[in-house]
């Protein structure tokens, strides 16, 4: 039986762990807040106090984190994953980080004589829940066929779409039109309330329309009843709008729908939605047009500025420019 790692066990990486865990597979996990594995431990999740101890005692290790900065916190350094890698291990990142970040890596990757993919996924909670994600996988083909086994088991659609890099360039590519989606169906459910048609018949007619995608369908009503608990927040949602138009600066391409959606993303934040999810691109809307208390009081607990205590002042990825460097 092949041991596998876990390395991130939030919302997401809690969930996959969770699947491989039942199906019977002999798992080991870490993550950066210990309680948040304590259901797993208990369901047959072996725990281990470092990345590095998780990929030492795991032959395929996956990972999922935020960002950047949160993926190298855990490979590097000797508690990181990549001092318990050597040349039998397989490493497959799961996160949405920047295609340059993780090509990086790689290379860090196969100086040990391991070797990694990035198959990051699309998808929200429900679906890391059910095993229906989308799986995009960059890397190795051979490498590739060696855990397909294994990501069918927490996705419906496995793709390997090239070298390393670009799962990553293909998931911020579904998550422009993610944003922007959520974005125009925010803005003409904004138009026929205003308009004077009932919020839950207008949204349940465009959901079943020509417009209606997986995407918009699922949040039509989250956006009538935003849920405490997100399925993607808004802050996750502009870090990969900004990785996209990091992407799209340096390829020298326009992304206007990016763009726009990062703007009201930002607005967003100083609204207070951050942690919130991005149905909640429609209350946004609401309180910007000013209709009186049409979206009610911000959030509780949420600073209305964009740049929290401890947190980097908008979140611009490195090398950003132009639009990609707004706050």
């Amino acid at each position: 039986m092949t041991a596998i790692g876990f390395i991130g066990l939030g919302a997401m990486g809690g969930r996959m762990a969770g699947r491989l865990v039942a199906a019977g597979h002999e798992v080991y996990g870490n993550n950066r807040t210990a309680s948040k594995a304590a259901g797993l431990v208990e369901r047959g999740l072996r725990w281990r106090d470092t990345p590095r101890g998780v990929a030492e005692a795991a032959n395929v290790i996956f990972s999922m984190v935020s960002d950047d900065a949160a993926l190298d916190t855990i490979t590097s350094g000797p508690d990181g994953i990549l001092a318990g890698l050597d040349p039998s291990k397989i490493y497959v990142d799961m996160s949405t980080v920047s295609p340059r970040a993780s090509r990086e890596l790689a290379e860090r990757v196969r100086a040990l004589g391991a070797r990694m993919l990035d198959a990051p996924v699309s998808g929200s909670v429900p679906a890391a829940e059910d095993g229906s994600l989308a799986i995009m996988v960059g890397g190795p083909q051979e490498t590739f066929r060696t855990v397909e086994p294994l990501l069918r088991q927490l996705g419906r659609t496995i793709t390997h779409v090239g070298g390393n890099g670009q799962g990553l360039v293909l998931k911020l590519a579904i998550n422009i039109s993610l944003g922007a989606q959520t974005l125009a169906f925010s803005e003409g459910l904004l138009l026929a309330v205003h308009g004077g048609i009932d919020p839950k018949l207008a949204a349940g007619v465009m959901a079943g329309s020509a417009i209606g995608s997986p995407a918009v369908k699922a949040r039509a009503p989250l956006m009538l009843d935003l849920p405490e608990a997100a399925w993607f927040d808004v802050r996750l949602m502009q870090k990969d709008i900004r990785l996209a138009l990091q992407a799209g600066d340096a390829l020298g391409i326009p992304l206007p729908a990016a763009a726009t959606t990062d703007e009201i993303l930002t607005e967003a934040r100083e609204q207070g939605y951050g942690g919130r999810d991005i149905a909640a691109l429609f209350h946004v809307l609401t309180r910007m047009s000013g209709a009186p208390g049409s979206a009610g009081a911000a959030p509780s607990g949420e600073s209305a500025a964009v740049g929290q205590p401890g947190e980097k002042a908008c979140d611009v990825p490195p090398g950003a420019t132009g639009r990609s460097a707004r706050c």
